[in-house]
């Protein structure tokens, strides 16, 4: 896999669990925790992205 197939891949996760908390974050009986850790791999994401996008 290439640097920038990876890269790709991963703005595609991150996109995906973007909605999955946008969802989450407006449906009332969502627990806050999972939302807390979805938004944590989210940011775990983005900073991989940035360290690749650096390289």
């Amino acid at each position: 896999m290439t640097i920038v197939s990876h890269l790709q891949e991963l703005r595609r996760k991150h996109q995906t669990l973007s909605e999955k908390v946008e969802q989450a974050q407006r449906n009332p009986a969502m627990d806050g925790l999972q939302i807390a850790e979805m938004k944590k791999q989210k940011l775990r994401l983005k900073e991989e992205i940035q360290r690749l996008s650096q390289s």
